[in-house]
């Protein structure tokens, strides 16, 4: 990649989860207007009380407008439960926190999505409305369920698994469903790119599924990429990536370990204090825990100047 300013470059996120929707809201602050599009993991979607659930799309969404609580990084800060403890009153499945305000966005979604109206299109007019102006992208839609097989032969969706099970039964592998086809606006981004960034997400169930899909891992092959590793001194940040790791690729879990599992697509790779172990090509080392809003800018930062000076 040439040596362009950070204003020039076109700039297409692969994303999924809090730490994805952390980093794309650093670069949303860094990176100037029409620079910058996310392409959001839609494995996770799933229905529940009839109503067409999308949490990585709606944490990034909601991350993006300013709603997403610092603390744990999803659903909308200061949200309260009163219909999900009329729920629990009336013995109605309640395992999936959803919020009184998080709610209207979940009826709209599925009024839209029974109306006829694309994935893509719904997920455009949600953000309108909450100002997001950067483009979200659904990797599809279609639906694309990823499910994960126990190591005792069980398979469950993965938000089952995850939430109503705690990420407790060992995991096999994780599986993906689906016809496998992306979206004209997402081989555009992909094409119009001068720069692919990987986020600190699991690679098994946020970013394979957007990989899988046809024409992506192609147009990452072809686009200079970097990965930031989503494991910080052999631990995740959140979530069960790191028993994952141990478990799906035998494994102890390491930057390095992710940085196999991303095999041929990568041209560098961020990784925390301590975690370089001598890839084949250029590495960033520095602090990767954006937790703070602070933290993401300055990451940010650091991660498109080390992109732009790639060659």
């Amino acid at each position: 990649m040439s040596a362009a300013s950070e204003n020039s470059l076109s700039v297409v996120v692969l994303a999924g989860g809090v730490g994805g929707a952390r980093l794309v809201d650093g670069l949303d602050r860094v990176l100037p207007a029409g620079s910058l599009t996310a392409i959001v993991n839609t494995g996770d979607d799933f229905e529940h009380w009839g109503l067409h659930i999308s949490p990585d799309l709606d944490t990034v969404m909601y991350t993006l407008a300013g709603l997403s609580p610092e603390d744990r990084g999803w659903g909308i800060d200061g949200d309260t439960f009163e219909v999900l403890r009329e729920a629990r009153r009336r013995g109605v499945d309640d395992w999936f926190q959803l919020g009184d305000r998080d709610l209207l966005t979940h009826l709209v979604r599925t009024r839209a999505l029974g109306l006829g109206e694309s994935l893509t299109r719904t997920t455009a007019n949600l953000c309108n409305a909450l100002g997001v102006e950067r483009p979200i992208l659904p990797m599809s839609d279609a639906p694309c369920p990823t499910s994960i097989l126990t190591k005792s032969g069980e398979e469950l969706a993965f938000q089952e698994w995850l939430v109503k099970e705690r990420a407790a039964p060992p995991v096999s592998r994780a599986q993906h469903g689906g016809n496998g086809e992306t979206t004209p606006s997402v081989l555009d981004a992909l094409k119009a790119a001068d720069l692919l960034l990987i986020c600190p997400s699991n690679p098994y169930v946020s970013i394979d599924p957007i990989l899988r899909l046809a024409g992506v891992s192609e147009a990452v092959r072809r686009t200079p990429t970097v990965a930031v590793s989503p494991i910080l001194n052999g631990k995740a940040v959140k979530g069960p990536l790191a028993t994952m790791i141990s478990e799906i690729g035998g494994r102890p879990p390491s930057a390095e370990a992710v940085a196999i599992h991303y095999e041929g697509l990568l041209d560098g790779f961020a990784v925390q204090h301590g975690d370089s172990f001598g890839a084949l090509y250029p590495t960033l080392e520095t602090n990767i825990l954006i937790q703070t809003r602070e933290d993401r800018i300055r990451f940010a930062r650091e991660l498109i100047e080390f992109a732009r000076n790639l060659t």
